[in-house]
């Protein structure tokens, strides 16, 4: 099963050679096994890869992502068609109809909130701003009509990160978010595609210009341990911009524990056990498959 997350930083070439990934820079080479690859991560404005490469990526099932010149993702490769029934997958999710999306939704948006009101009580929020959280929870209506995780998430980011704190602030914690959520979103892609189904189209999120509504969706429950870990490991040390270190921190995010069915697993696996959940909850109209995504069992292994 792979595992590693490769981070390569200005090289000059990535190829292939026997089934390896062949990093070279500064006149040395350093072979990776591809069936050990999960994610590779690029930064740095010259770096060659071959076609040969590439193709092997798509193969394995190997996702890319590119920084810009700020090192944030930018950009996503992903091999498509590798799952062996895609067109009968794809043909079964372009009929999911509205009702069992919305049913899909209100499970997943339900999880996402529920974390981010314990990441909340674990960072010592104001009791006062727990129970309204707790009160926007509750009664959640079929599909989250009445929008309970917008209103949720303004109080919830305002209450540990300041009263005017927004998401589109340029400011260093959502630099990290921000490279923490591209993060996630590569690895949720990846099981996504692998699995056949078509990334653009969502249960929730529907936008026209996205090719990844699907990946956005089934993200959301992730984001909220994300941001504990950001803020608790990340966050309380110098320097405050994202330098190199701190992005090797949170790439490292893959990389954390969390209890699923009370065994130890890694988030990347987990996210990939969550998917395959999601899979059979649609198929089985029965979201009790559902795997549920909790912050205790991420923070209990800590």
């Amino acid at each position: 099963m792979a595992f590693r997350t490769v981070f390569v930083k200005n090289s000059e070439k990535l190829s292939l050679k026997l089934d390896n990934l062949v990093v070279h820079k500064e006149g040395q080479e350093l072979y990776i096994p591809l069936i050990d690859i999960e994610n590779i991560i690029l930064e740095g404005d010259y770096t060659t890869i071959t076609t040969r490469i590439l193709a092997k990526l798509a193969f394995y099932n190997i996702d890319v992502v590119v920084c810009d010149n700020k090192y944030l993702p930018c950009g996503i490769y992903l091999g498509l068609g590798q799952y062996h029934r895609s067109a009968k997958r794809n043909a079964w999710q372009s009929q999911w109809d509205t009702f069992l999306k919305q049913n899909a939704w209100t499970e997943v948006v339900t999880q996402k909130i529920q974390n981010q009101i314990s990441v909340a009580i674990d960072l010592e929020v104001e009791d006062d701003r727990i129970k309204t959280m707790q009160e926007m929870s509750e009664n959640i209506l079929l599909g989250d009509a009445s929008n309970r995780e917008g209103h949720v998430a303004k109080m919830y980011f305002n209450s540990i990160f300041g009263m005017g704190f927004t998401r589109d602030d340029d400011t260093f914690p959502n630099a990290c978010l921000n490279y923490g959520y591209s993060v996630i979103r590569a690895q949720v892609a990846r099981h996504v595609v692998a699995l056949g189904l078509i990334p653009s189209l969502g249960i929730f999120h529907k936008n026209e210009y996205n090719a990844f509504n699907l990946v956005d969706d089934l993200m959301e429950p992730f984001r909220p341990l994300l941001d504990w870990y950001v803020y608790t490991n990340v966050l309380n040390s110098e320097p405050e911009y994202l330098c190199y270190d701190k992005r090797i921190q949170i790439i490292d995010f893959l990389n954390q524990r969390m209890y699923i069915k009370n065994k130890k697993t890694y988030i990347n696996n987990a996210i990939a056990d969550y998917i395959n959940s999601f899979i059979l909850s649609m198929e089985q109209n029965n979201f009790n498959h559902l795997l549920n995504i909790t912050f205790e069992d991420f923070k209990e292994c800590k």
